[in-house]
């Protein structure tokens, strides 16, 4: 869908991971090979369990960031990240200091790392989920007033409007 596009920064890995299930279908990336090393993953069913507990989490947490109630129960995402540690680098030349991921293998401590970066830059709370429940796609919110209620107005915005609109 063309009005999907990509999270800056390391949002984009945290978008990513979060839609690595389509809801809408069932369809799971995580159960492929492809998929899981395309987060570097092996193929242990115990990697794939943890990724996929890390996603809900993330899920979860995009959306509240769009004021919509948990889908499920899930682990609490500070608990998932709490054993994902991060370092603290500076660079020489001009100062300037960046977390980067203690563990760069682990699919945690780079989410972790992603987190830390948009809480910097102040984008953290951009990344939503969309509020369609056959949906719960993570997008970018661009929109300038930051209230952005689906991944994409032409289909699942559009999909609630006609909704409300056969409502009544």
């Amino acid at each position: 869908m063309s009005e999907r596009v990509p999270a800056p920064g390391g949002l984009v890995l945290i978008q990513s991971l979060v839609n690595s299930l389509d809801i809408e279908s069932g369809v799971d990336a995580l159960d492929t090979a492809e998929g899981r090393a395309r987060f570097g993953l092996g193929e242990g069913e115990s990697e794939a369990r943890d990724a996929r507990e890390l996603r809900e989490s993330l899920r979860v947490a995009c959306l509240a960031h769009a004021g919509h109630p948990a889908h499920r129960q899930v682990r609490l995402l500070d608990e998932l990240l709490a054993s994902a540690p991060l370092v603290v680098t500076v660079a020489a030349g001009d100062g300037s200091a960046a977390f980067r991921p203690a563990d760069p293998s682990a699919l945690a401590s780079r989410v972790a790392a992603a987190v830390a970066e948009s809480l910097t830059a102040g984008t953290w709370l951009r990344l939503k989920a969309c509020e369609a429940p056959d949906c719960h796609w993570a997008y970018y919110d661009r929109s300038p007033a930051g209230r952005g209620r689906w991944c994409s107005m032409s289909v699942c915005g559009a999909r609630a409007k006609m909704r409300r609109y056969r409502a009544k």
